[in-house]
């Protein structure tokens, strides 16, 4: 069940830090139309360490590509920060249309993809908030991201990433992520999506490569958190 797979916080892997004990867990359940919603409130490793990097600094450039959310917008803008939103996987949708590899690996789509999500000059953020949204592109979309993202943000900057851990499984659950504070995340999970491809430590640190460094954090429910250092 997706509730039971939600519970619990961090815990060590080969080469990555142990997250501390603290922390809270308060899931609750909301019927819908489309099927029961699971919200939970939880301690993220990863979210505290991308804040502890953009700590005492104000007036940043941050991109969000899970969309507009009301609670992420208030809080970095509360912290003096600027935000760019785009909704990234929506986008992905209405590019492509269907699941056809063929039209996954169309330069032209590929291209145009890019340029209506992340058409910004090379150097432009400080700080980039991918959340899931990297595990839903087929290979030849995700290295095309990848290749520009590193151009837009700045050097020395950071970017906070999730990625599904368990590799028994192809469909994930269909998560909004909304900041709390800056070491807590509200999930807020509605049905399951499609994973393009599974990763795991070795092949993150292949696709962000071209970055200074790849920090992993794992959690009990199978999500591995990413912060990319450019």
């Amino acid at each position: 069940m997706l509730s039971d797979r939600l519970k619990g916080f961090f815990r060590a892997t080969d080469g990555v830090s142990a997250a501390p004990p603290a922390g809270h867990y308060s899931p609750k359940t909301r019927a819908g139309s489309a099927g029961a919603e699971v919200v939970v409130t939880r301690h993220s490793r990863g979210l505290e360490q991308f804040f502890s990097y953009i700590r005492d600094q104000s007036g940043l450039k941050i991109l969000d590509l899970a969309g507009a959310s009301q609670e992420n917008l208030g809080f970095l803008t509360s912290l003096g920060h600027r935000v760019s939103t785009q909704d990234f996987v929506r986008s992905f949708d209405e590019t492509f249309g269907s699941d056809d590899a063929q039209d996954q690996g169309s330069v032209n789509l590929i291209q145009y993809f890019l340029t209506q999500n992340l058409d910004f000059p090379d150097d432009s953020f400080d700080g980039v908030l991918l959340w899931d949204v990297l595990q839903y592109l087929p290979p030849a979309v995700l290295t095309a991201a990848v290749d520009r993202l590193a151009r837009i943000v700045r050097p020395r900057s950071y970017m906070l990433a999730f990625f599904n851990a368990d590799d028994k499984i192809t469909t994930v659950p269909n998560t909004t992520f909304r900041i709390q504070d800056s070491k807590n995340l509200i999930l807020s999970q509605r049905g399951t999506r499609k994973q393009a491809q599974l990763f795991n430590n070795r092949s993150l640190e292949k696709l962000f490569g071209q970055f200074e460094s790849v920090k992993f954090f794992l959690t009990r429910e199978n999500l591995r958190e990413v912060i990319v250092k450019r």
